[in-house]
């Protein structure tokens, strides 16, 4: 067993919002044991006294009910807080005075501030507008915007109305943003003039034509002024943001309280064998659950500073934006983590006195190999947390971030996904930490990890399952009336179980640690990205017959190697490779270029027609394909090997 990088005081473990949380359960009288084991046991057992607890103890503001659960005849039919009435946005606004509510900045150094009352008040506006424009409970928002104060306030304003909010960063190209919003039907679009990314100016505004030419439903487009300076003036038909809200001075905010499970976010998978499924979340599952991990498993505060790295197009942003349901000032940033300094997060760390950092191991990875060492360079003594996702953190981040970042922090690897808005496994705050390793499963969630045929596994490598229910459940996806494509997305592999699509073993120490996905869906250095959303765009292009793609474990992280078929007479040459990749960046995502390009006679595919990554992927990396007798060419299989290395 490795010995721990982190253990933390007995003083600062009993100050922690976990360590109080479990004394009043048993002030309570629920026998929950002397150790985080037995107590996530007791949560697993006993999810309507958890639930119950979990809402008293953070102060949801609603009207709770007499029924905590309806478990159902299924997993998936779980219901919970069937009779509660509550507002998303109302839980997050409770706080009107006192300290910022956003503090924000971006990579040219802009400051910007908002207080409680100015969010508040801003939220208000926009809520009165969308109301005038006709916006009604149920009906959708979408977001195209950078990571900048109004967006926090416009989809608090969505919730504050009942419409359900939509985002996506402004780095897609259109195809990409009409993949997503076309299912999603919005009736009003947010998109921002542009935004600047390593010094470089974007702009937004000329590819709206053709993404409202994808999306019938919008009545109105309202743009945001982000670029300094600004833009020019939007097309006709849409309207600033100024003034959309300049006819509704501020006032109270109405709160339309709608039951636990109305739908609040629209979240995008990776959609790996078509467009993105368009996965819908509930608003009291997604607030109970945020509510338990930011301040049980981050031991998160109200006038705490809690920030992560992320944009529009991820789901901690929707992770962070509930911060504010803690009482903490939430931090954005926006623009390249690394420009014009490596350290740039940190300088941002130590002007706004962070207490917690959201990251991932891409940019630890790159601090590593930049030999930065920010505890000598600033000063992070309000830094109680950093949290790492997006992929599995390895030892040797966990090592650099105890000897280079910071010795005294408690440092939360964490999983879950955009599938649930929350996490199977995370930080246990008053635990060691263990390089390499996940801490624990998080409070109710019943993880598992089982083996091919669905029994759990006491050691080694499995499938990483939930088997009982929990609040963030999904709703279902937007256009699968008969829950089909559902149910085959979690529940078809083992029935009434749901199964997460990660590779995962659990330790001696009772951590995790993730192996990658089990699924074809790629992990790139912490981004998880569909490989149909890469297809698409690469076999649109006249050169190219046939497209695959595969992440590939690389140094200490993951990289995308596309191989692709050619049509006759064309020549996989640089000025094609450059093609390949311009034509990603732009109608894809930066994130969607791969790192090698490499030509094959022949794509491999199932019987009924189906391309196989998961076997590709087995071959790059040298391990056995599974189910070589279901392949319709299984001698294709034998170009990829020994070829990655050769591509460009």
């Amino acid at each position: 067993m490795p010995e721990p990088l982190w253990i933390p005081s007995r003083k600062r473990a009993d100050a922690t919002g976990l360590a109080r949380f479990t004394a009043s359960l048993s002030a309570q009288g629920h026998d929950v044991g002397n150790d985080y084991e037995a107590l996530w046991r007791w949560s697993v057992r006993n999810q309507s006294a958890l639930w119950d607890a979990v809402w008293d103890w953070c102060g949801v503001v609603g009207e709770k009910g007499g029924r905590v659960v309806d478990p159902g005849d299924r997993l998936r039919e779980a219901r919970y807080f069937p009779e509660a009435r509550l507002n998303f946005a109302e839980n997050l606004l409770r706080r009107r005075t006192g300290g910022p509510a956003i503090i924000a900045r971006n990579e040219s150094g802009r400051h910007r501030e908002l207080s409680w009352r100015e969010l508040c008040d801003l939220t208000s506006q926009l809520a009165q507008a969308m109301r005038a424009a006709g916006v009604q409970p149920g009906d959708r928002v979408a977001l195209l915007l950078p990571h900048i104060p109004e967006a926090v306030a416009i989809a608090l304003a969505a919730a504050a109305v009942g419409a359900v909010v939509s985002s996506a960063s402004p780095d897609f190209g259109a195809r990409g943003i009409v993949d997503r919003f076309g299912q999603v039907g919005p009736r009003l679009l947010f998109v921002a003039d542009g935004y600047t990314y390593r010094g470089k100016r974007y702009d937004t505004l000329a590819r709206v034509p053709r993404i409202l030419a994808g999306l019938p439903t919008v009545d109105r487009t309202i743009v945001v002024p982000n670029l300094d300076p600004p833009a020019p003036p939007p097309a006709a038909g849409a309207v600033t943001l100024h003034d959309f809200i300049a006819p509704h001075p501020a006032t109270d905010i109405h709160f339309t309280r709608l039951p636990f499970d109305h739908p609040l976010y629209i979240l995008f998978s990776s959609g790996t064998t078509g467009v993105p499924k368009c996965i819908v979340h509930r608003a009291g599952g997604v607030l109970l659950q945020h509510l338990k991990e930011h301040q049980l498993h981050c031991d998160i505060r109200a006038d705490d500073r809690v920030f992560y790295y992320t944009t529009l197009g991820w789901m901690m942003w929707n992770w962070l934006v509930s911060g504010l349901a803690s009482e903490a000032t939430i931090l954005l940033y926006d623009g390249s983590p690394v420009h014009p300094a490596t350290t740039s997060l940190f300088d941002f760390a130590e002007a706004a006195g962070m207490t917690l950092m959201g990251t991932s191991p891409g940019y630890l990875d790159t601090l590593r190999t930049s030999r930065a060492s920010p505890r000598r360079t600033h000063d992070l003594s309000s830094l109680r947390t950093i949290v790492s996702t997006g992929s599995p953190l390895p030892a040797n981040g966990f090592v650099y971030v105890y000897r280079h970042v910071k010795r005294d922090v408690h440092l939360a690897s964490v999983s879950g996904g955009t599938d649930l808005c929350a996490c199977f496994v995370g930080g246990v705050p008053t635990h060691p930490v263990h390089p390499g390793e996940i801490q624990g499963p998080a409070l109710g969630m019943a993880t598992e990890v089982f083996d091919a045929r669905g029994a759990p596994l006491r050691a080694g490598k499995g499938e990483l399952v939930c088997t009982r229910p929990f609040p963030s459940l999904p709703l279902g996806f937007l256009n699968d009336d008969d829950g089909s494509r559902y149910r085959g997305t979690y529940f078809d592999r083992f029935p009434d179980v749901w199964c997460h699509g990660d590779y995962i073993e659990k330790t001696a120490t009772g951590g995790y640690v993730i192996h990658g996905r089990s699924d074809a869906t790629l992990n790139v250095r912490g981004v998880r990205i569909g490989t149909a959303e890469v297809y698409r765009p690469v076999e649109a292009m006249d050169e190219v017959a046939e497209a695959l793609a595969v992440a590939q474990q690389w140094e200490d992280g993951t990289r995308m190697v596309l191989f692709v078929r050619l049509a006759a007479g064309a020549r996989l040459d640089a000025a094609l490779r450059r093609r390949i990749r311009a034509v990603l960046r732009t109608e894809a995502s930066p994130r969607h270029v791969p790192a090698r390009i490499v030509q094959v006679g022949d794509i491999p595919r199932t019987r009924s027609g189906k391309i196989v990554e998961l076997a590709v992927r087995a071959v790059v990396h040298g391990e056995p394909v599974r189910n070589v007798e279901a392949l319709a060419n299984p001698e294709a299989l034998e170009e990829f090997r020994g070829r990655v290395e050769l591509g460009g």
